[in-house]
């Protein structure tokens, strides 16, 4: 498209002859600018000229100007009016608009010395406001596990019977990679220490007492909060993006009858199998290792085991199983229905309730330590 009277600029001497005078003519609005195919030319003469010191700038001849125009010049200019400038009356009043716009400054957020108390305040409250309603979520399993036991005819097999398929058996090939690895490793540092002091054969005691009471129960509980609760999370945040939630509430359905109760039981009888799983990986991994580093043979390792562990600490690494699968689940329903009806609120609550449900399962275990302190030696 032609457009008439395309913006030019000239530079020339200036009239005095003591510098160099800038004349802007023709269209100086958006259509022009940049139909003309000179807006990049345009711009690199502005920024050009804005590094040439003084100047005088005629804009009398200019036929019509909109913001964008006289925004070009206003930059040119360093956001300041020239000490030598020449406008028509009708450009005065937009460049006054500019330049009131650009004197207009954003207050400064007022910082106060106790503003550590407000912050620290908040937290307090958010943290009493989970406990609340992690409490009041506890308090609505117990009595959908009454109904449960009452009538288990109507219970819901089939929602726990998923769950122990999507977040017990699904879960065995990613906690048997870790728990053998973890078992490697455990084997080949302990095996550095112990032969120092010629303490091979006590390999099979400090392999068998951590992984069975310590590692085995933990690792598999971490890989769980990574793995099934963020996708515990994540399945209810989105049925409540969806109004699935809402959905079920008014064809009066129970959340926790039908969403909650069915993850929290599958996970504490997944939990405890997925233990035995990654124990008895972890300790494969461990006579591989005992095996090349120390010479120590897989029966010798075997007939060594059930000495070296006391049959308590499998109850214990059973117990913490099921505790850390049923805390897993119900921190990942409380943070997946407090999710908004959003993207950004489902993103930031997954990643909370994992962060959370590994926080609550490392806290878990030092409490059955400390219970515990005393059993299985």
């Amino acid at each position: 498209m032609q457009i008439d009277n395309a913006p030019i600029l000239t530079i020339q001497k200036s009239a005095s002859g003591a510098g160099q005078s800038v004349m802007a003519s023709g269209v100086w609005q958006v259509h022009a600018l940049t139909a003309s195919g000179k807006l990049k030319g345009i711009n690199r003469s502005l920024a050009a000229l804005k590094k040439s010191g003084t100047l005088e700038w005629d804009l009398t001849e200019v036929d019509s100007i909109d913001h964008i125009g006289a925004q070009m010049f206003w930059n040119a200019w360093g956001k300041k009016r020239p000490a030598q400038l020449k406008l028509d009356p009708r450009q005065e009043e937009l460049f006054a608009r500019i330049e009131k716009a650009t004197e207009i400054s954003m207050p400064r957020p007022r910082v106060s010395a106790l503003n550590w108390i407000i912050v620290l305040g908040q937290g307090l409250l958010t943290f009493f406001e989970h406990l609340h309603g992690f409490i009041e979520l506890i308090g609505r399993l117990v009595q959908d596990l009454g109904r449960f036991v009452r009538r288990p005819n109507t219970g819901p097999w089939r929602e726990i019977s998923a769950n122990i398929y999507h977040s017990g058996f699904q879960a065995l090939g990613i906690t048997a990679l870790v728990g053998f690895l973890i078992g490697v490793v455990l084997s080949y540092l302990s095996a550095q220490q112990l032969r120092q002091f010629g303490g091979d054969v006590y390999l099979v005691d400090i392999l068998g007492m951590a992984v069975i009471r310590e590692l085995g129960p933990l690792l598999a509980a971490i890989l769980v909060a990574g793995r099934s609760g963020s996708s515990i999370t994540a399945q209810l945040g989105v049925m409540r993006v969806n109004e699935e939630l809402d959905a079920m509430l008014v064809m009066g359905i129970s959340h926790g009858y039908r969403l909650i109760m069915p993850k929290v039981i599958a996970l504490g009888i997944a939990m405890p199998l997925l233990v035995v799983w990654t124990d008895a990986m972890a300790l494969l991994g461990g006579a591989a290792s005992a095996k090349l580093e120390l010479g120590l043979s897989f029966r010798y390792f075997l007939q060594k085991l059930p000495d070296a562990v006391p049959m308590a600490n499998y109850t214990i690494g059973l117990l913490k199983g099921m505790t850390f699968g049923m805390l897993i689940a119900l921190v990942s329903c409380h943070f997946g229905l407090r999710i908004k009806p959003n993207t950004e609120s489902l993103g930031r609550g997954t990643t909370t309730s994992v962060v959370t449900s590994i926080t609550v399962v490392i806290l878990a275990d030092a409490v059955f330590a400390i219970i515990f302190s005393g059993v299985g030696f």
